[in-house]
């Protein structure tokens, strides 16, 4: 399991669009991965028990980490196309390691490439769109690796 500093410094070292990630979309993407790593491997590429808010999959624990780690991660106070507040991340130790197994990075990269393009709309259909979202209440956390193995079990039954 990767430590949460890693994988928000794998994704701002690798997604394309610097510009792009704000604390809303990395931690969304941290989600994504998260779920893609439970639908193929039974397990999270983090430990965050993530939970459903009015504003979907939702945690502290990205900003947090990215706060507690100033020597990889910048944060940066801004404001958004509306005048409201974002928070922008962007990378400072851009030749420090970062440990993440090969199944995480297959994931995060995987990510990486079918959400580079979304604009943020259909990103967060996207986000509403994955099974733990759909058929979870709000207020409640999200258990990954349990939708994940009723998804397969479904998936099966059904003979997809």
């Amino acid at each position: 399991m990767a430590e949460v500093i890693d994988v928000v410094r794998y994704l701002l070292r690798t997604y394309p669009h610097e510009q792009e990630l704000s604390n809303a979309r990395v931690t969304k993407m941290i989600y994504l991965a998260d779920w893609h790593q439970a639908l193929n491997w039974q397990r999270q590429i983090t430990g965050i028990e993530w939970y459903f808010d009015n504003y979907g999959p939702f945690v502290w624990d990205v900003l947090d980490a990215a706060k507690a780690h100033p020597e990889f991660v910048k944060v940066i106070p801004t404001t958004n196309f509306y005048g409201g507040t974002k928070t922008l991340f962007a990378t400072t130790g851009e030749n420090d390691p970062i440990t993440v197994s090969s199944e995480e990075k297959s994931s995060l990269d995987h990510i990486i490439e079918v959400t580079e393009s979304l604009y943020w709309n259909d990103f967060i259909r996207l986000v509403y769109s994955t099974r733990p979202v759909a058929k979870s209440p709000r207020y409640s956390v999200l258990d990954l690796i349990e939708q994940a193995q009723e998804q397969t079990s479904e998936s099966r039954q059904s003979g997809g």
